[in-house]
C-alpha cells in the first residue's frame, strides 16, 4: 500500500515522485538538500549548526523504524485481505459472521490509515502532497523551539519552582556533611588554591600595581590623618612609649660622638670667624664638645633629665595641636600629599603588590603552609556546624536559593533564548530524520493500535446496529 511506499524515504523523495511536472520547485529542493550535505560536511557554520552526526546508533533505530513500519503495514495489508475475503464470502452466501468480519476490517482499515496520516504528518507530506498542517516538525521546527523555550521558562525557571527544589534537595546540611570529610576539604583546598595561583598569574602586575597606588592614594586624600596621628601619639606619651625611643637615640648619638670628636671638634672650628686666633678655635671646640658629651651622657644616664621632660611636654602639645590646631593639621596635610606624591613612594607601594604576590603564590602551592592549613581547618569547621546546624542550613539555603532565582530572572530571557536559537540553527530535514529514528519506533504502535482498536470499534458498532435492527 501507499505507507509502505514511504518507509524508510525521505519527505523529498515522495514529493518528487508525488510531483514529476513541478520542476522548479524540484531544483530548489536540490539545491537545498546539497547545501544541507555541504554544511554537514565542512561540519557547518557559526550560523547554521546541525542536531548533530547521524551516529551508529541513530542509524540502528532507525532500522528498528523501518522494521515498525513494515510490520504496521503488514497489518494494513492483512485487514485488507480479510475485508477483501469477507465480503466475497458474504456475497456467497457464507452466512452472517462474514458481515462481522467484513466490518471490523473495514474500521480497522480505516482506523490504520488515518494514524498512518496523523504519524506521517508529523515528519513529512503524506503522500507528497502539501495538505496544511502536515510535516510539521520540518515546517514548524522554530516555532516549537519557540514554545519549547517558553515552556522552560514558565515551568522549571520560575522563582517558585527553583526555590521550592533548592529547598526540597536541603544543600546546607549536604553541602555540610561533604565538607566535613577530611579528604573533600583537601580537595575543596586545592582547588581554591589553584585557582588562587591561576588568578595572580593571570593578573598583570603593572595593572594590579596601578590600582593598588591608586586606591592607597585616593584613600589617603579622602580622609584627613593629623588627628589620628594625634590621639596615637597622645596615648603613646601617656604609657611611656617613647622613652624607649629617646633612650636609643641618645645611646647612639653618644657612641657616635665618643667615635667621631675630631670631626665634631673640626665642625666648630671651622665655623668660628677668620680674625680669631687657632688656639682660640681650638679650645672653643675642645670646650663645645665636652658640653654636648656631657649632655648627652647626663641625659642617657638620667631617666629624670629636664631635657627629657621637655621633649615629653613638647610631644604631648603637638599631640594636642595635632588634634586641634588647624595650621598644624594643614602642615601635616601638605607634607602627607608632598610625600605621597613623589616617585619613590610610589614605587614602595607598587613594589608592595609584588611582595605580597610573591608570597601568596608561594603558600597557595605549598601543601603544609599556614594559608593553606588555616583554609582547610576553616573548611572542615565550617561544614561540621553547617551539618548540624539548622540556622546555619538555613541561611546557606537562603543564599543558595537567592542566588539562583537572581540568575533565572534576570537572565531568563537568555537562557530560553538558548534553546529557541539552537532549535531554529538545526537543519530541518536532518532534524526530521533524528527525531524520526528516535521515537519514529513509538510512533509505529499507534498504527498498529489504531488498526487493533478501529477493528473493535467497528466490530462493537456493527453488532450493535445489527441487534437494534433486528
Amino acid at each position: 500500500m501507499c505507507a509502505g511506499d514511504h518507509n524508510g524515504r525521505s519527505g523529498w523523495d515522495v514529493m518528487e515522485r508525488a510531483n514529476p511536472d513541478e520542476t522548479d520547485a524540484a531544483d530548489v529542493k536540490q539545491h537545498a538538500r546539497a547545501a544541507t550535505v555541504g554544511n554537514r560536511a565542512t561540519g557547518a557554520s557559526a550560523g547554521h549548526r546541525s542536531m548533530g552526526t547521524f551516529s551508529a546508533a541513530d542509524e540502528e533505530k532507525q532500522r528498528g523504524v523501518r522494521r515498525m513500519k513494515l510490520t504496521a503495514t503488514g497489518l494494513l495489508l492483512f485487514v485488507a485481505l480479510v475485508y477483501v475475503l469477507a465480503k466475497w464470502a458474504s456475497h456467497e452466501g457464507a452466512g452472517a459472521w462474514a458481515g462481522y468480519v467484513a466490518a471490523a476490517a473495514e474500521a480497522g482499515m480505516v482506523g490504520a490509515m488515518a494514524d498512518w496520516f496523523a504519524v506521517t504528518a508529523l515528519f513529512r507530506h503524506p503522500l507528497g502532497l502539501p495538505i496544511p498542517h502536515t510535516a510539521i516538525i520540518p515546517t514548524k521546527k522554530d516555532q516549537l523551539g519557540v514554545s519549547l523555550g517558553e515552556f522552560v521558562g514558565e515551568n522549571f525557571l520560575s522563582e517558585d519552582v527553583v526555590r521550592g527544589r533548592l529547598r526540597a534537595v536541603g544543600i546546607g546540611s549536604r553541602l555540610g556533611a561533604w565538607l566535613a570529610e577530611p579528604e573533600h576539604a583537601d580537595r575543596v583546598t586545592a582547588e581554591l588554591s589553584a585557582a588562587l595561583r591561576g588568578a595572580l598569574t593571570v593578573l598583570r602586575d603593572s595593572d594590579v600595581q596601578a590600582v593598588v597606588g591608586e586606591a592607597i592614594t585616593r584613600r589617603a586624600d579622602a580622609q584627613e590623618i593629623a588627628p589620628g596621628i594625634g590621639k596615637m601619639l597622645e596615648k603613646v606619651v601617656a604609657d611611656g612609649g617613647h622613652r624607649r625611643v629617646v633612650d636609643l637615640v641618645v645611646a647612639r648619638a653618644h657612641d657616635w660622638l665618643v667615635l667621631h670628636d675630631e670631626q665634631v671638634m673640626d665642625a666648630v672650628q671651622g665655623g668660628a670667624p677668620g680674625w680669631t686666633p687657632r688656639f682660640v678655635d681650638k679650645k672653643v671646640g675642645e670646650r663645645v664638645y665636652k658640653e654636648l658629651l656631657r649632655f648627652v651622657t647626663e641625659m642617657r644616664d638620667m631617666p629624670s633629665h629636664p631635657a627629657r621632660g621637655a621633649l615629653d611636654r613638647f610631644l604631648t602639645d603637638f599631640a594636642a595641636d595635632l588634634q586641634s590646631d588647624t595650621d598644624t593639621r594643614a602642615r601635616v596635610e601638605r607634607l602627607k600629599g608632598e610625600v605621597l606624591g613623589r616617585g619613590e613612594v610610589q614605587d614602595l607601594i607598587a613594589s608592595a603588590w609584588t611582595a605580597v604576590r610573591s608570597m601568596i603564590v608561594s603558600a597557595a602551592e605549598d601543601e603544609r603552609s599556614e594559608l593553606r592549613l588555616r583554609v582547610r581547618a576553616s573548611l572542615l569547621s565550617l561544614g561540621a556546624r553547617m551539618s548540624v546546624e539548622p540556622r546555619l542550613q538555613a541561611k546557606v539555603d537562603g543564599w543558595v536559593e537567592g542566588a539562583a532565582v537572581y540568575v533565572v530572572t534576570t537572565y531568563r530571557h537568555e537562557i530560553t533564548s538558548l534553546i529557541t536559537d539552537t532549535v531554529a540553527g538545526w537543519d530541518a530535514e536532518h532534524t526530521t530524520k533524528k527525531i524520526e529514528a528516535n521515537i519514529g519506533r513509538d510512533l509505529q504502535f499507534i498504527r498498529i493500535n489504531g488498526t487493533v482498536v478501529g477493528s473493535l470499534v467497528g466490530l462493537l458498532i456493527y453488532t450493535v446496529s445489527r441487534l437494534l435492527g433486528a
